[in-house]
């Protein structure tokens, strides 16, 4: 299956004004090229999706939750949004993307997730909530790095169970 995104605002734009604000305009010669790859994945009958108001890595996701407990089918997305490495599941639901320059590429399971992050990805959202994300501009907590919010992740687990932690043993917090 292939999965686009469609011009206009996404629900996330409705929830956060600056969502992907200060994104430079998408390349008109990408523009053409996705065009054309429709035309192929229609030649090759690869079923296409998208939805107006979502992303293709929110279809992407609705395509993994539905098929993901299925024994007969794995699952490996090619995709350059890091974003759906929170879809990684073992080995069922794998990511192939590039690693450096289009001719070094990796596919990542949840070994590989744990081995860059140090922590399982279903943790990545929380890890993007502390740290940020400047592709999507959303600006994370102040003072949060990426080796803060990893180490955090790391010790604590998600931001809810880090809010637990603070509000029963502060003093763990004061060095980080």
């Amino acid at each position: 299956a292939a999965c686009y995104d469609l011009p206009g605002k996404t629900f996330r734009h409705e929830a956060y004004d600056g969502y992907k604000m200060g994104r430079a305009k998408t390349d008109e010669a990408l523009i053409s090229q996705l065009k054309n790859s429709r035309q192929i994945f229609e030649a090759f009958n690869i079923p296409m999706y998208d939805n107006p108001g979502f992303e293709a890595d929110d279809v992407l996701g609705t395509i993994v939750k539905k098929y993901e407990k299925d024994k007969n089918i794995n699952i490996i997305i090619a995709s350059g949004d890091m974003d759906t490495m929170q879809l990684v599941d073992d080995k069922k639901v794998r990511i192939y993307t590039l690693k450096k320059g289009i001719n070094d590429t990796i596919l990542y399971d949840e070994e590989a997730v744990m081995a860059r992050f140090g922590f399982k990805p279903t943790l990545l959202p929380d890890y993007k909530g502390l740290r940020g994300d400047a592709s999507d501009n959303i600006i994370g907590i102040k003072g949060i790095g990426e080796k803060t919010a990893q180490n955090l992740i790391m010790n604590f687990g998600s931001i809810e169970e880090i809010y637990k932690k603070i509000k029963k043993s502060p003093e763990l917090f004061v060095k980080i």
